[in-house]
């Protein structure tokens, strides 16, 4: 570590797995530690590397957030520009985690030649806590997801006895069985670097709405679980120049009259469910921008993929934008009154950052649990299921969305929502003033 005029700059060497709804806050923590002083070692693949350098090289970071290259062990199926989950086919998943898991003694190189003070680690990283334990240098666990599905999956993974102590979290049929399809992917082994973090784990979430789960999780690993506050880019970041006609848009609609629809960048609506939200949209009519997004080598023509008629009867109302929007400058315009979303970690955050209602449409893996989450604490609403509590079913769309914007509920729930913002960006400091010091005890600095 480096010590000048009185200042400590702890070197930190941070490895998040190889998805966008990872990288983007391990990127936001990596920046709020520089501004503690902190240099930033940033290790992932070319392909996300490249997505970085815009962000950094012209801003404030480019000097002590440097990044780190991670070479993948070589797989014919699996070119360098797969590796990342962004656009990767289904079917080279395992192919990318397998690459992932080979990797261990590419990072041990890495770790070895930097020697930083520390290592924040995400949990696909089995390797890590043992290679910073080889060469004396603690290792912490970054949670990028909510503390709800964590406490679950380790009470699970752990064999604790009994059943898990908030029957809320796990008593809808979707759920449990999102649940299933984790524990029998993961297994126990992703539990390794949270049970080897150094007295310490960070989590991307917040006391005001996960703090008996965050307690269950400092009890039940014998760690000091600390929230890191709001991991969110603020808008002014994002290129200006991107988006200006969506923005334009919405200048020419009132305040709170309009509806986001998007679902991430990794999940992809069949056809079928594509048309229920194109009628339930139709049937609200309330204006929306929707974005929609095709797997790779099955894109449709629009007027193909929705129903017939819909863009015509939509066209004074509704922007339908194909593969992406900027979603941070769009959630943060005054014509947003709710975002449709599939209640992914990193939007529901982005959310709560601009003080904006969610209508939870929950498809995979964590987010059946945030929109749980999401409508408990009084900042959103979800959208009931059809057949086996999976189908999308218009009226229903359209019955929330309603709800949400031109009902008094949803005034209700605006309120709450921005209400929430503003506590948890007053928060936000004093998380990162306690997690600096804890850090600098894991570093032996007090």
């Amino acid at each position: 570590m480096e010590v000048a005029m009185g200042r400590t700059s702890i070197r930190v060497l941070m490895l998040p797995w190889l998805a966008h709804g990872h990288i983007s806050p391990f990127l936001e923590l990596g920046k709020k530690l520089a501004d503690k002083n902190f240099h930033i070692y940033f290790c992932s693949t070319p392909v996300n590397l490249d997505s970085l350098k815009p962000k950094l090289s012209n801003s404030k970071y480019s000097n002590s957030i440097e990044l780190v290259e991670l070479q993948l062990p070589s797989f014919p199926e699996l070119p360098p520009h797969y590796h990342t989950t962004k656009g990767l086919p289904p079917h080279l998943t395992p192919i990318l985690h397998k690459a992932s898991d080979m990797s261990g003694p590419n990072i041990s190189n890495i770790t070895a030649t930097l020697m930083p003070d520390l290592v924040i680690s995400d949990f696909h990283a089995i390797w890590m806590p043992d290679i910073a334990s080889s060469l004396n240098i603690p290792a912490i666990a970054f949670i990028p997801c909510g503390a709800s599905l964590i406490s679950c999956m380790y009470h699970y993974t752990s064999n604790a006895d009994g059943e898990f102590p908030f029957p809320e979290v796990v008593s809808n049929p979707m759920i449990k069985k999102k649940l299933e399809q984790i524990r029998e992917r993961s297994g126990a082994a992703s539990t390794i670097v949270y049970e080897k973090s150094s007295n310490i784990m960070l989590i991307n979430s917040f006391r005001e709405i996960e703090e008996k789960y965050m307690d269950y999780l400092s009890v039940s690993m014998g760690l000091k679980i600390l929230p890191v506050g709001l991991l969110v880019p603020d808008p002014i970041y994002e290129d200006d120049f991107e988006g200006l006609d969506i923005i334009k848009w919405l200048d020419n609609k009132e305040k709170s009259s309009t509806v986001f629809v998007s679902f991430g960048s990794e999940y992809y609506l069949s056809k079928q469910d594509m048309e229920e939200l194109a009628h339930g949209l139709d049937l609200s009519e309330v204006n929306f921008i929707w974005v929609v997004r095709f797997p790779e080598g099955e894109k449709m023509k629009l007027d193909e993929a929705l129903p017939q008629g819909f863009l015509e009867r939509v066209k004074e109302r509704g922007l339908v934008v194909e593969n992406w929007a900027p979603q941070i400058k769009i959630l943060n315009h005054s014509s947003i009154g709710g975002f449709v979303s599939h209640c992914g970690w990193g939007s529901v955050t982005e959310s709560l950052k601009l003080g904006v209602p969610i209508i939870a449409m929950p498809m995979q893996i964590d987010q059946p649990l945030n929109a749980k989450i999401i409508e408990s604490s009084g900042i959103g609403l979800e959208v009931e299921r059809g057949t086996n509590g999976e189908k999308i079913e218009r009226e229903n769309v359209a019955k929330v969305i309603k709800k949400i914007v031109m009902e008094k509920i949803g005034e209700d729930i605006r309120r709450k929502a921005k209400e929430m913002t503003k506590t948890l960006k007053r928060r936000a400091e004093e998380d990162m003033d306690e997690v600096k010091k804890e850090i600098l005890k894991v570093c032996g600095i007090f």
